[in-house]
């Protein structure tokens, strides 16, 4: 959009004209959104507050100035939103339902209750925005679960600090002013959460690229639905994760690994089918059970995968009511 169109639009939208004003802002929603879920690691949390951010950003449009573009506007006010859900005394973790079986003794519990998958089909809207010179992640491995797991470790000014320097490509004086912080102390928090990110290294491996990963896949899913717990714990690395959440329960490591899938596909209803669906850019898939009242197949959960070479290296399952973000449906005919 060029500059005279954007100013145009602007002035309409300032005369009430929402059409204009929805012109205006579309071309960022899909970032602000993708920008939010890094934030809150919450992809229905990540939607309120875009939305929320949007009526802000009307009811506010008299005052702005121009003096900085609509999209660092619009980063501006989404992230002081996200900044004050992150600080809200009323923010609490999300109910989980009953586990399928008993759990094993975890390896670790997990302090990230409130990560949630993100739906590929809303990405597509990100490749025509390009990050600023000085980022330092691509934009696949920015969106990955590992990634959005460390951001969750960060507090809250971190990560904001963080996502707009090495992410969105803000330079430190545009990142001070549009935190309302002062350069020295954005700087300060840059050093800090890069120093606890190096510390849990994100994925870089997510989609498959090739055949041969692809045949990883397939077999990945043939020993899930016919519960070989042996056969899955062949396909993963020494130091597997396998996450649940909001169950805080985490197990690293063949060992914890094959107690854990033991367990529960001793207890649980066999998977019928595996539907693949995109969510981070990482392969997933859908979990479907055959109702035998109906023989219709039910969704029981969204399971997604990081690969590291020719290896699965974590393993996260989410609850079946995030399936529908997704585009997963509820039931499915056989």
């Amino acid at each position: 959009m060029g500059m005279a169109s954007m100013n145009e639009l602007l002035e309409r939208a300032r005369t009430g004209d929402h059409s204009a004003f929805s012109d205006l802002v579309q071309p960022h929603r899909a970032e602000l959104l993708a920008h939010s879920y890094r934030m809150l690691g919450s992809f229905q949390d990540a939607e309120d507050i875009v939305q929320e951010s949007l009526v802000a950003a009307w009811l506010a449009l008299a005052g702005f100035e121009a003096r900085s573009s609509v999209r660092t506007w619009l980063f501006r006010i989404a992230t002081n939103r996200c900044l004050n859900h992150l600080r809200g005394a009323s923010r609490r973790a999300p109910s989980a339902t009953a586990l399928p079986a008993p759990a094993p003794d975890p390896t670790r519990h997990g302090e990230v209750p409130w990560l949630q998958p993100f739906p590929d089909a809303l990405l597509d809207g990100l490749a025509d925005q390009a990050p600023g010179p000085d980022a330092r992640y691509e934009s696949r491995e920015a969106i990955s679960l590992a990634f959005i797991t460390a951001l969750q470790s960060l507090p809250p000014n971190q990560r904001a600090v963080l996502l707009m320097r090495d992410v969105l490509g803000y330079r430190a004086s545009e990142t001070a002013d549009l935190l309302d912080l002062t350069e020295n102390a954005a700087n300060g928090a840059l050093r800090r959460a890069r120093a606890t990110m190096k510390t849990t290294p994100p994925a870089t491996r997510t989609e498959p690229a090739d055949a041969e990963e692809r045949e990883l896949l397939g077999r990945f899913v043939e020993a899930f639905t016919h519960d070989d717990a042996a056969s899955l714990i062949s396909l993963m690395t020494d130091d597997i994760w396998v996450r649940m959440p909001p169950h805080p329960f985490e197990y690293v490591g063949h060992e914890a690994a094959s107690t854990f899938f033991d367990s529960v596909g001793a207890h649980r209803l066999t998977i019928t089918r595996m539907v693949p669906v995109g969510a981070n850019r990482q392969p997933g898939w859908g979990e479907y059970v055959r109702d035998p009242c109906t023989g219709l197949l039910h969704l029981v959960g969204v399971l997604v995968v990081t690969l590291d070479g020719d290896l699965i290296c974590e393993v996260v399952h989410f609850e079946a009511t995030l399936g529908g973000s997704l585009g997963l449906p509820r039931t499915i005919r056989p």
